[in-house]
């Protein structure tokens, strides 16, 4: 696990001048704005240490190396994916009511909506950017494949917001959501360097379908932590995703496998009053008991070794491949 954040934190350090030098081309305050989200200052502009694990920028530099190039030849890649990762981040902040991301104020909870709602823009508009600097067909390419993948990024969001006015929410529904709001982004990040390499469709898809199942399985573990993670870790409450209702995967599961005890679940999610404490631990419970818990945690495992067929099914370098497999398992046990 030490040498994977070690890869993820060299990762970090090979995008940085890149990413800073993106974001040195937007307006003042946009860029201000985007410092602090990143973790880079604090509301005064200080430097400071911080930022998320940066997977995507990680997934799309061995992308490059998988399809037998140097990591530097997905850079501009690496850019994009971790500006538009950052994007839908500032939008889902405002749209969920998150007020706290990484232990520290959210953009829109002490700069205001419209200030999250533009900046996210503009990191979308900038990473297309970053990737149309480059010449020739491959960089046209990756610009399409992040479109794509923006698109359905923004469908699976437009489905989970729709899942919240909806108590008949099925699990096939719900887990096609999760494909998109975070399957697409993944799948684009796995794929993206080769495509900037010049690689054969038959590596590019490879690539590209490990990482959708990647993100399945990175939703999975996500949503078992959004109800038992840890606060000091996760950096939001414990239990959240239940206090705001949501219809996630593990939830979603028990109401239609659970039998009674999804039944009892539907009903508490069916209710409008602002659940206490008392029923917001039941609900955890009824999810543990049905086996909402170990179906998802079973489920992410099991889009692993799909993901890992894949992988293992093209001809790809043993580095790159292992590294890979090595990150989708940090995806997998990690706590945060």
């Amino acid at each position: 696990m030490t040498a994977v954040l070690d890869s993820l934190q060299q990762g970090r350090k090979a995008i940085m001048p890149a990413m800073r030098a993106a974001l040195d081309r937007l307006d003042p305050a946009s860029r201000s704005i985007s410092y602090y989200h990143l973790g880079w200052t604090d509301l005064d502009g200080n430097p400071t240490e911080g930022g998320g694990k940066a997977v995507r920028p990680a997934l799309a530099l061995l992308s490059a190396e998988a399809a037998g190039a140097e990591s530097a030849v997905g850079l501009p890649g690496a850019v994009a994916v971790e500006l538009v990762h950052n994007f839908s981040l500032l939008h889902d902040d405002l749209m969920d009511g998150d007020t706290e991301r990484r232990h520290r104020p959210t953009v829109w909870a002490v700069r205001g909506a419209a200030s999250a709602i533009l900046t996210g823009d503009a990191m979308l508009s900038l990473a297309h950017e970053v990737l149309l600097d480059g010449d020739g067909p491959c960089a046209l390419a990756a610009a399409r494949l992040l479109a794509d993948a923006t698109n359905e990024l923004i469908r699976g969001q437009v489905l989970d917001v729709a899942f919240e006015r909806r108590n008949d929410v099925g699990l096939d529904e719900c887990l096609d959501m999760a494909a998109g709001k975070t399957g697409a982004l993944l799948s684009a990040s796995t794929a993206i360097g080769a495509v900037l390499a010049g690689a054969p469709k038959q590596t590019v898809d490879a690539l590209a379908g490990f990482g959708a199942d990647l993100g399945l399985a990175f939703q999975l573990v996500d949503d078992v932590l959004g109800i038992w993670g840890e606060t000091a870790v996760t950096g939001k409450p414990v239990f959240s995703d239940l206090l705001a209702r949501k219809k996630s995967l593990p939830v979603t599961y028990v109401i239609t496998h659970g039998g009674a005890l999804g039944r009892e679940l539907a009903d508490w999610l069916a209710r409008t009053e602002a659940p206490g404490e008392e029923s917001v631990r039941r609900a955890a419970e009824l999810i543990e008991q049905a086996g909402g818990r170990k179906w998802a945690l079973d489920e992410a495992y099991r889009r692993m070794a799909a993901g890992r067929q894949k992988l293992e099914a093209a001809r790809i370098p043993d580095r790159p491949r292992e590294e890979l497999l090595s990150l989708a398992e940090f995806i997998v046990t990690r706590e945060a």
